[in-house]
């Protein structure tokens, strides 16, 4: 029990610190869990049909094999719940529903049935950053053909899995799958086309978050009464003073940051936050953009994607404290300079 022991020596020494005791409690309908995602742990690459020339990811924690034990672990951890994500590419290994990969199928019941058995709460990811490498064929993301790719792989998971999962979530931090994949390019699948692959995957995720809902609510809700959400993730940002300038500042790191997938989904008015869609539209225009690199959402498509959630699930890790500081010079497009 070394998460428990070091959690308790925290505390302790804590206490010692300030020299008082800690008695604030978790609510009781609070609920303690973990996470992982498909490729951080599952290994298995050649036991079926995920990876086609037998790339890597080999092992990692092998828990394709070793998942009783993981099982047992968060029992014995005193888990409520385990969050993980589905490979897409080993329930489908061309990234469409003609060719169902059934062993991985298999594993995935065997892991829920496993979780249920012992008392803990299954909370799966549809997609934790791990395409389908035909996909990325046809240029990943920012091809908006990945929206009925994705809506017939989540239909697919409804219905494999939708009597035992009632958590669902369909992305995992969408800013990460974007800005880093196709902006920055640190990510897979190391796109650096930043200002415009960027924005272009981010309005096909979150078309296909939408559609993705849609089909749950219309096909599933009503038999399997799941619930349905995607991971947002972000920094917090606090000016670094008190004046106008630096609480402006913080406010436009934090739509850029939060409110570019939280604000379309979360806010009553849907669309992206008015300050991204004012900021890169000038941009664009002063760079000789016809149009606005960041691509523009139809009256319909805004409600459509507006209230796609069940509860608010939320990845944040740090805080930041934001400076004003003048506009970048007109030059190369990126998100950075969108920001500033």
């Amino acid at each position: 029990m070394k998460f428990t022991a070091l959690l308790l020596l925290s505390l302790h020494i804590l206490s010692r610190i300030t020299g008082e005791p800690i008695n604030k409690k978790f609510p009781e309908n609070f609920i303690f869990g973990t996470a992982t995602a498909s490729y951080q742990i599952e290994g298995g690459w050649q036991d079926d049909e995920n990876i086609a020339n037998g790339g890597n990811g080999d092992i990692a924690c092998n828990s394709y094999h070793k998942y009783p034990e993981d099982v047992e672990l968060l029992k014995n951890l005193g888990a409520n719940f385990y969050r993980f994500s589905l490979s897409w590419s080993r329930i489908l290994p061309t990234g469409q529903t003609d060719h169902v990969n059934h062993a991985g199928v298999r594993y995935y019941k065997n892991l829920i049935t496993a979780l249920k058995s012992n008392g803990i709460e299954p909370f799966v990811t549809l997609y934790h950053w791990d395409l389908p490498q035909p996909l990325q064929d046809i240029g990943g993301w920012p091809n908006e053909a990945l929206v009925d790719y994705f809506a017939d792989y989540a239909r697919l998971a409804f219905k494999l899995f939708g009597n035992d999962v009632k958590n669902w979530m369909t992305f995992n931090e969408a800013k990460q799958i974007c800005q880093y994949g196709y902006g920055y390019g640190s990510f897979a699948p190391g796109i650096t086309h930043d200002g415009i692959d960027n924005y272009l995957c981010g309005h096909t995720v979150l078309k296909s978050h939408a559609k993705a809902y849609h089909i749950y609510d219309k096909e599933f809700r009503a038999t399997q009464n799941g619930r349905v959400s995607m991971v947002v993730d972000t920094h917090w940002f606090e000016p670094g003073s008190d004046s106008d300038q630096d609480k402006e500042a913080a406010y436009r790191k934090m739509q850029f940051n939060f409110g570019w997938f939280a604000h379309p989904i979360y806010h009553p008015d849907g669309n992206y936050p008015q300050v991204m869609i004012d900021r890169i539209a000038d941009r664009s225009r002063k760079e000789g953009f016809s149009k606005s690199r960041l691509p523009k959402f139809t009256p319909k498509e805004v409600h459509y994607i507006k209230g796609t959630f069940d509860f608010l699930s939320l990845n944040t890790y740090a805080t930041n404290m934001a400076q004003w500081s003048d506009d970048y010079a007109i030059g190369d497009p990126s998100l950075d300079a969108d920001t500033a």
